[in-house]
């Protein structure tokens, strides 16, 4: 019995580590950071609300965020695909995890940049008919935000030159 009783201690010690990393990946490691936050460089755009306005283009990504709020410039070039209706725009390369399309012209929709079906980010192509298909497993989801298929959708609106996404 007590040699039984080893073998699961040693069972278990080699396993659960493993176990806990495939839970909580690189975001457990992430946040036992050996350094003071404030000293970390908010490179990508991702800048919270420093307390200056949203309209003077301080930011070179041409976003700001503050909370669940983003703010983005939509006369920064990295948005200028949502300028005309139809142009949409993968967020991902400049530190957005976040889809765009432009429905109308007051209205540009923001989506999830992460596949429902199988958590794939960033493989997304847009089809005809505003139908966003997943490279990874060619999976459709339509931008109605209104159904089953649908991507999840962000709360948008769009104030002068600045679309605000609640997320």
């Amino acid at each position: 019995m007590k040699k039984k009783l080893e073998n699961r201690r040693e069972f278990l010690k080699k396993v659960c580590p493993t176990i806990a990393f495939a839970f909580f990946g690189l975001s457990f490691l992430e946040a036992c950071s050996t350094g003071d936050d404030s000293d970390n460089d908010n490179s990508g755009g991702n800048d919270q609300d420093s307390g200056s306005d949203n309209n003077d283009n301080n930011d070179p990504l041409g976003f700001s965020y503050s909370g669940s709020i983003f703010t983005i410039d939509l006369t920064h070039p990295n948005f200028s695909n949502l300028s005309s209706v139809g142009g949409w725009m993968n967020g991902y390369s400049i530190g957005l995890s976040m889809l765009f399309l432009r429905i109308s012209s007051d209205h540009i929709q923001a989506y999830t940049n992460v596949c429902p079906h199988q958590g794939t980010q960033n493989q997304w192509s847009l089809q005809s008919g505003n139908i966003f298909r997943c490279a990874n497993h060619n999976f459709s989801f339509d931008s109605t935000c209104e159904t089953s298929s649908s991507l999840p959708c962000y709360s948008t609106n769009i104030d002068g030159d600045n679309l605000i996404v609640a997320t």
